[in-house]
């Protein structure tokens, strides 16, 4: 029995739900990425000689692995709503922050637990002032990123820190037994998995989209808002700093501007995956999917010697296209979509 003035289709308000399983699996963003980055694995292995070459993969997942770590958090950020750009200065910092003490006489693994704690901070500190001062993320974390930068130059200067144990610089480019693929890979898988089990199983992942659809509602639903986006530029600290721990490690050098733009790598990847830059949409899978394309589309155009302002300009093209996508898409659906509304007659009224 339908509900005073409810109308009989009401579950048809639930669009997605109105198609099968299959449709909702593979017509989606996501799906649309990975069958991209299968088409354009396949053209490299194609038509780029020396991507064939069995170092092809290991570098590959080398020069990746900083934005795939980066990308797991920044995803849960963007969901909200909200964005940071100080992860590259934080890479940075927490390389300067190695190298010092480890010239200093610190082990490695000190000196590396040190940096995750810098991160930390750097995280809490622009968690601090977007959930509980109320600032907006874009203007806090484009200054903390010059704040983290001046102080990681600051500390260094010009110089570089190179003189690091050979075994520590030889893990982080050491393979897996005898496969080509590189150690730092357990890492990331690890970290994968706990954050799609954190954002697509738990309550808290839960909370994270109700955020970015909007927050007050969230709020109202029983969503601690502020302290959840708190921990979300916490926990993206903390892997940025990680991250900038195997930069330097596997470069062997601590300099003050390391990773520089690569938080537009970062953003650009996330996007590319599906992310909504106005939040409340997104998964994993479909971000892993985008660093990934990013990272071989990279690798083949270097490796047929294309200059890197082409590539940078190759890169800016796709993620113009994936943020402008989602609402080009939105505008055609909604053009095609007949109307469910007719005039009422006289003899209606």
């Amino acid at each position: 029995m339908t509900a005073p003035g409810r109308p009989e289709q009401a579950g048809r308000t639930y669009a997605a739900h109105a198609r099968p399983w299959w449709q909702r699996a593979l017509l989606t963003r996501e799906a649309g990425i990975i069958a991209l980055l299968v088409v354009v694995v396949a053209l490299s292995l194609q038509y780029v000689d020396n991507f064939r070459s069995p170092l092809t993969l290991p570098y590959l997942v080398l020069d990746t692995a900083p934005i795939l770590l980066i990308a797991l958090p920044m995803t849960l950020v963007i969901i909200t709503g909200e964005i940071d750009l100080s992860v590259a200065s934080v890479v940075g910092l927490s390389s300067v922050t190695v190298g010092l003490l480890v010239e200093a006489g610190w082990s490695v693994p000190a000196a590396a637990g040190t940096a995750l704690l810098v991160g930390v901070a750097c995280g809490a500190l622009n968690g601090f002032l977007v959930a509980f001062v109320g600032l907006p993320s874009l203007a806090v974390t484009i200054g903390t990123l010059a704040l983290y930068r001046g102080v990681a130059v600051g500390l260094l200067g010009t110089k570089a820190v190179t003189d690091f144990p050979e075994r520590w610089t030889d893990l982080a480019t050491a393979r897996l037994g005898d496969t080509q693929l590189p150690v730092v890979l357990v890492p990331i898988v690890v970290l994968a998995a706990v954050f799609v089990v954190l954002l697509h199983v738990t309550p808290f992942g839960r909370g994270v989209y109700d955020i970015g659809l909007s927050p007050d509602t969230a709020r109202f639903s029983g969503v601690g808002v502020a302290r959840t986006k708190l921990l979300l530029f916490v926990l993206t600290g903390a892997v940025a700093a990680f991250a900038g721990v195997f930069f330097t490690l596997r470069y062997g050098s601590a300099r003050g501007d390391n990773a520089t733009g690569m938080e537009l790598q970062v953003v650009a990847a996330v996007l590319l995956g599906g992310v909504s830059i106005f939040g409340g949409r997104g998964a994993l899978h479909g971000v892993l999917a985008g660093v990934l394309l990013i990272g071989v589309v990279s690798s083949a155009l270097r490796l047929e010697s294309v200059t890197v302002n082409v590539i940078n300009i190759i890169i800016g093209a796709l993620l113009v296209l994936s943020v402008i996508s989602p609402s080009v898409t939105a505008w055609i659906v909604r053009r095609r979509r007949p109307t469910t509304l007719r005039p009422v007659g006289k003899e209606e009224r």
